[in-house]
């Protein structure tokens, strides 16, 4: 598993460099052992040309426009290109990528005002091409809006139909025209099939086998698939798991299997169980079909109400449970704690910082900075409210709950929005 194409590299330079000990050793003791090695060497890149994945061409890559490992100037070079923007213009226009926030930005799209192609052909009157391309770039589809007085002479946006709908056609137009521009040249045609082959086709996905996992204290009458011992083994030993079955393929059992594998090879001690409201007794019936013997503590909805809330995570922190299962808004209501909140907060404010420092060296990024500068003060202000707000009083925190594994089914609700990005 792994990069192969890099781990080919490495046996290559090793085999380069006994190559030239042998033409010096060649015919000592020495040699003799370089050539044993050397074979070794061989055996082991062959192994590995058998796996390393088939290298694709053109025809079998599709480059959405707005993919971030596409150079800038390719794109820019596109949009000058398609829309034949003179070179007295050019000097004006650039496209300009931030890593921070995921975003492009075309500079310059008023200062080609008198291209037909930008403004009729790709682009209308209301959204020239120069703004329909940066739009495509970050992946969104235009919108045209007309400021209109309401009753209270209050102005506000409407949404133009019309005007966003053509604005819109063009958009297609220009990413079919990108399709056809991308690998039409050679020379850039063969340095992006490489690139692309290097970045996203030199991995060889570990094969996870749990044909060999003994299940102690599992139901003996019941039997798992094999796909269901395979996911089990990929969520032991692979790390962070997200098991994207079809409905029907039993990614309860599979959670329940790798939590109590996991306790019992000593990889870790109480699990956590975050599901749906409405399934956790259901949850722990089917634990306790899949392992009788289990110590399992399943919450009610009378466990989070405000004046039994402490005194169930208090179990929960003194148990020595197998498993812990509550709902999603459960778990919402378990904070964590005001230290881990400060160092995640403080962490992002000093990446923030160094991007800041960075673009300030940079021509032709005060778009940027600005935006990091505005990003930043957000969470300085989030870092302020909390140190003004936290009570510790005597709340039980995720943290001293004990809980050193956690699942979430249907993960939905509990993703978050903390990272500024498109």
């Amino acid at each position: 598993s792994g990069n192969i194409r890099d781990k080919i590299e490495v046996v290559d330079s090793y085999i380069k460099n006994i190559e030239r000990e042998l033409e010096k050793e060649e015919n000592s003791a020495d040699g003799e052992v370089l050539e044993e090695e050397l074979k070794e060497l061989d055996f082991q890149k062959a192994k590995l040309m058998e796996v390393m994945p088939k290298a694709l061409d053109a025809s079998e890559i599709t480059v959405r426009m707005g993919a971030t490992w596409i150079p800038e100037q390719d794109y820019k070079k596109f949009m000058f290109d398609l829309l034949k923007t003179p070179v007295s213009s050019r000097w004006n226009i650039d496209i300009k990528y931030s890593d921070f926030t995921g975003e492009y930005r075309v500079e310059g799209k008023s200062s080609d005002r008198d291209n037909d192609l930008a403004y009729f052909t790709y682009g209308t009157n209301r959204v020239n091409a120069y703004k329909l391309i940066e739009d495509t770039l970050n992946l969104r589809d235009t919108k045209v809006f007309d400021q209109v007085e309401d009753s209270d002479g209050k102005k506000k946006s409407v949404l133009n139909q019309k005007e966003t709908m053509l604005a819109r056609s063009k958009q297609e137009m220009i990413k079919e025209e990108f399709k056809s521009w991308i690998f039409d040249d050679v020379e850039r045609r063969n340095r992006l099939v490489e690139d692309y082959n290097e970045r996203f086709n030199s991995i060889r996905q570990r094969e996870y086998d749990g044909s060999n996992l003994t299940f102690e204290g599992m139901n003996p009458e019941i039997e798992l698939r094999a796909h269901q011992k395979d996911a089990i083994a990929r969520g032991l030993f692979g790390g962070n798991t997200l098991l994207a079955h079809e409905v029907g393929a039993g990614k309860t059992f599979e959670m329940i299997g790798i939590a109590m594998e996991s306790k019992r090879l000593g990889m870790s001690n109480k699990s956590m169980f975050v599901v749906p409201n409405h399934i956790v007794e259901q949850f722990g019936r089917e634990f306790n079909e899949l392992y009788p013997g289990a110590n399992v503590l399943c919450a009610t909805e009378k466990d989070f109400t405000p004046d039994r809330r402490k005194r169930f995570c208090s179990r929960i922190a003194t148990g020595s449970f197998d498993a812990v299962i509550i709902g999603h808004s459960q778990f919402e209501k378990i904070p964590i704690s005001k230290e881990r909140q400060e160092y995640e907060l403080q962490g992002q404010i000093d990446e923030i910082i160094d991007y800041i420092d960075e673009y300030k060296r940079e021509r032709d990024q005060r778009f940027t900075v600005k935006q990091l500068e505005k990003t930043k003060k957000k969470l300085e202000t989030k870092l302020e409210k909390l140190n003004a707000d936290y009570k510790k009083d005597d709340v039980v925190t995720f943290e001293e709950l004990g809980v050193d594994k956690l699942f979430v089914d249907e993960a939905q609700p509990t993703k978050t929005s903390i990272y500024f990005l498109k």
